[in-house]
C-alpha cells in the first residue's frame, strides 16, 4: 500500500538547501553509517520534522531510505502529513502482532518507505530494547542505504539511548534559544554512554534574515547556550496550558 505525502512537505529554497548540506555532511561521515537515530533534549524542538526531511533529502539523492517513527509515546507523523489510511506500525511488529513486511509502507516520495509507530504501547522502552528491534535494524541495513529513526527527546525519556545503542550514528536536534547548554550536554553524555557515535547536531528554528525559520545543517557538536524552561510535563501526555 502506498502512503500519499502531499500535506506540509514543501520546503522553501533556503531550508531545502540546508537539508542538502546536512545530507552531504552525513555522507562524508563514512560509508559505514547506515542507521541514524535523531533525538532532542525536550519536546517540540522539531526533531520529527528534521528526521523526515533528512530522510526525504537522501531519497531525492537516489538513496533507498526507510524512515522509522520510533516516537511511540507522542508521534506527530500521521497528523502532520495528513495520512488518511489505517496503518499498522512499529509496535505491532515489536509485540509480535505483525511481520516486518506488514508494517513497511511505500510512499509517494520516490525511494522513501516508512514504518509508523503503530498503536500506543504501555512499554515503549522494553519494546525498543527487544531482540525484534535489533533484528529490524540488521535486516533493514541489507535492504536500505539509510534508515532514519525518529526517537523521543532524550531529556524526557530513555528511549533514544536504547535505540542509539543499535545504530551507526546519532544526531541531536537543538532548538535555538530554548534549551540550556547544560541540558544538551546531559543528552550528549547519555548518547556517549550508549556507545553510539554522535555525528553532530542540528540547530533548529533559526531565524533566516527575518524571513521565517530554517535550520543550520552543519554537522558538528559545539557550545550551545540558551534558555531552558524546566517544566515540560510528562512526555507522552498533553501539557497543561500555562497562563
Amino acid at each position: 500500500m502506498k502512503v500519499n505525502f502531499e500535506k506540509n512537505t514543501e520546503l522553501d529554497f533556503k531550508t531545502n538547501e540546508a537539508y542538502k548540506s546536512l545530507r552531504t555532511n552525513i555522507s562524508f561521515a563514512g560509508d559505514d553509517i547506515h542507521t541514524i537515530a535523531l533525538t532532542s533534549s525536550v519536546p517540540n524542538e522539531g526533531k520529527s520534522a528534521v528526521s523526515f526531511n533528512l530522510a526525504r533529502a537522501f531519497a531525492e539523492d537516489g538513496k533507498k531510505v526507510l524512515y522509522v517513527d520510533a516516537d511511540i509515546r507522542k508521534s506527530v507523523t500521521i497528523a502532520r502529513y495528513g495520512v488518511d489510511i489505517e496503518t499498522k506500525g512499529l509496535t505491532h511488529y515489536l509485540s509480535g502482532q505483525k511481520q516486518l513486511n506488514d508494517v513497511i509502507y511505500d510512499t509517494s516520495i520516490k525511494n522513501l518507505d516508512i514504518i509508523f509507530t503503530g498503536q500506543v504501547a504501555p512499554n515503549p522502552a522494553e519494546l525498543l530494547g527487544s531482540a525484534r528491534f535489533k533484528k529490524l535494524l540488521i535486516d533493514m541495513r541489507q535492504e536500505y542505504d539509510y534508515v532514519i529513526i525518529d526517537c523521543p527527546p532524550l531529556g524526557s525519556v530513555i528511549d533514544a539511548a536504547i535505540v542509539a545503542k543499535e545504530c551507526d550514528g546519532a544526531i541531536i536536534v537543538i532548538e535555538t534559544d530554548n534549551v540550556s547548554y547544560k541540558l544538551v550536554q546531559r543528552v550528549k553524555k547519555q548518547l556517549d554512554q550508549s556507545g553510539c557515535r554522535i555525528l553532530g547536531a542540528v540547530l533548529n528554528k533559526v531565524e533566516m534574515g527575518g524571513k521565517g525559520y530554517g535550520y543550520y545543517g552543519k554537522g558538528y557538536y559545539g557550545r550551545y547556550y540558551g534558555k531552558y524552561y524546566g517544566n515540560y510535563g510528562e512526555y507522552g501526555h498533553e501539557e497543561k496550558s500555562k497562563k
